[in-house]
């Protein structure tokens, strides 16, 4: 119960919904375009063409990983369930994309540098360091699960 806790647990505070909003659209919405192309994106099987050309191999699961932990990371940040894991998994994928496709570009996105990941590298840390917040989803979890009484003959 007590990695539960630590896991569900959070501030009491607003700040984290007002992140979690903007980072759960983004990673949603980039994760449908690897996955299913929307928004202008090239799909699985573009999205693993990519991968492949930049060394990441087999590039049909690593888009596949790329893409689902996007999209189910960003759904799941934007009702905030389970918020400290997937924010761990989008801080990952974060770090993966900086260092394979944009340190040699620089810092500024108008040279395809690390700008804009590291942006939603460092939200994806903080919510894993805080939790969801209010009106999240792990919330009602984590006080559903505490007000179980144990089944008998466990305790």
């Amino acid at each position: 119960m007590k990695l539960i806790n630590r896991i569900l647990a959070s501030t009491s505070s607003w700040a984290p919904l007002a992140l979690r909003l903007p980072l759960g659209i983004i990673f949603a919405a980039h994760g449908a375009q690897k996955l299913f192309g929307w928004f202008g994106g090239y799909g699985l099987q573009g999205t693993a063409g990519f991968m492949e050309s930049i060394g990441l191999a087999p590039g049909l699961l690593m888009a596949a990983l790329a893409g689902a932990g996007e999209f189910f990371g960003g759904i799941f940040i934007l009702i905030g369930f389970l918020t400290r894991p997937s924010a761990a998994v989008l801080a990952v994928t974060m770090l993966v994309a900086i260092v394979t496709v944009h340190l040699d570009n620089g810092l500024f996105m108008s040279n395809g540098g690390y700008e804009f990941g590291l942006a939603l590298l460092a939200g994806s840390l903080s919510l894993m360091l805080s939790g969801a917040g209010r009106l999240a989803l792990d919330n009602a979890l984590l006080s559903h699960l505490l007000m179980r009484k144990p089944a008998l003959g466990t305790a």
